[in-house]
């Protein structure tokens, strides 16, 4: 488990690295989550004990959000401020988001040209 725990560190610090040293506009933990699936399929599989330490945190995902509440928390009176803002992004990013799963399910759930017809 400790061993599992410290490849996904690693593979986060490599992913800051990378970010920091090539300029990409990119989050560290993100370069470094494709860096792990890169790994993860070149190996062809995934390791019990990091199937385990994955399962773990992901059993606790809940807690990690509590630093984030606390951040609006803290920042209340500027969210009182930027409402109308903040609203807006909400309402048209979850709108766009609709639009775009819409559009890729049409995409992919078109039958193929030569596939008969039910």
């Amino acid at each position: 488990m400790l061993a599992a725990l410290t490849l996904l560190l690693l593979c986060q610090l490599a992913g800051e690295v990378i970010a920091q040293l090539s300029g990409l506009p990119l989050p560290g933990p993100v370069i470094g989550m494709v860096l792990l699936f890169i790994g993860l399929v070149i190996r062809g599989e995934v390791p019990a004990a990091l199937d385990r330490a994955a399962r773990g945190l992901l059993d606790h995902l809940s807690l990690l959000f509590v630093p984030a509440g606390v951040g609006v928390v803290l920042h209340l009176t500027r969210v009182g401020d930027e409402w109308l803002p903040l609203s807006a992004a909400l309402v048209l990013s979850t709108l766009l988001a609709i639009v775009v799963t819409g559009w890729v399910m049409q995409r992919l759930g078109r039958p193929a040209a030569d596939e008969p017809k039910p």
